[in-house]
């Protein structure tokens, strides 16, 4: 495994990505029943968007900063600014940005619980020595293939809650990979929401995977949502990305129509930005 998150932390992805993994939780917690939350590909937690490699790439400033700057007062989006400013509260300016199992750990309650699996061994050492390895409602498994989690962690006890899928996509099979994780995440967990995250580089592979879930046998209700900052130009870049979210919660669908507007007007880099959502699957 080569990838490595750090050089794209806090980018238009990861705005995309935890805006809407923040608003799913939110919805969790208005229910008084404790949820469970998988995480499969954690990477390292924390985030310093000043070291070498971040700096390198500068994807993050073309990301969160400008998102934090120009999107302030969204309603929408105040949970998920204050996860990130709260591992700000001592720097002149933005510096370290939460992933995606730091943002969940904020908005675990007492009998809440998520379960984080990091395959990359050195990232699974520095995830277990963060803040948290020793969160009580947090249980780290790395290193670990978060595919097999699928697996061994379904259904959980809770009976409701999130599973995130969000893998590097560095393997030519991650796709297949990910179809066959929702099969049978699917077979045990019925009612669960998984919410797969996945870059837009080939616009034939991404209609292929959306095909191969769609023939998925009993498939519940499914949303698709996509985001493009600029026209596709292989030389700067990634230049788009989607969630595919199965048993999506209803009150993310909702938001969606007011946050994908906000997130390309916020984000985009030309006049090719664009977005849409489809159901997959409908109601």
């Amino acid at each position: 495994m080569n990838y490595r998150h750090i050089f794209h932390a806090g980018n238009f992805a990861d705005v995309f990505k935890h805006l809407l993994l923040a608003r799913a939780l939110e919805y969790f917690q208005q229910k008084n029943k404790p949820y469970f939350v998988l995480d499969t590909h954690g990477g390292i937690g924390y985030y310093d968007l000043q070291g070498d490699q971040a700096v390198r790439t500068a994807e993050a400033e073309q990301g969160i900063v400008r998102f934090a700057e120009y999107s302030a007062e969204e309603p929408l989006a105040a949970a998920y600014l204050n996860s990130v400013r709260k591992l700000n509260e001592e720097q002149d300016k933005l510096r370290y940005y939460p992933g995606s199992p730091v943002i969940t750990s904020e908005f675990l309650r007492e009998n809440d619980r998520l379960v984080v699996c990091e395959l990359h061994k050195e990232d699974a050492e520095t995830l277990k020595n963060t803040p948290l390895g020793r969160h009580k409602q947090v249980q780290i498994l790395a290193p670990m293939d978060g595919y097999q989690a699928v697996r061994a962690q379904l259904p959980p006890a809770e009976k409701r809650g999130l599973v995130l899928i969000d893998p590097p996509f560095e393997n030519t099979t991650e796709f297949d990979d990910v179809v066959s994780a929702l099969e049978q995440g699917l077979k045990r967990w019925q009612s669960g929401s998984f919410a797969v995250w996945y870059p837009i580089k080939d616009e034939l592979k991404t209609a292929a995977f959306h095909r191969d879930v769609g023939a998925l046998s009993g498939l519940p209700k499914t949303l698709i949502m996509e985001l493009n900052i600029r026209t596709n130009d292989e030389r700067k870049g990634l230049h788009g990305c989607g969630f595919l979210w199965v048993n999506p919660p209803y009150g993310v669908v909702q938001d969606s129509e007011h946050l994908l507007p906000v997130l390309c007007k916020t984000l985009a880099q030309d006049k090719g930005a664009n977005f849409h959502s489809r159901w997959l699957v409908g109601e």
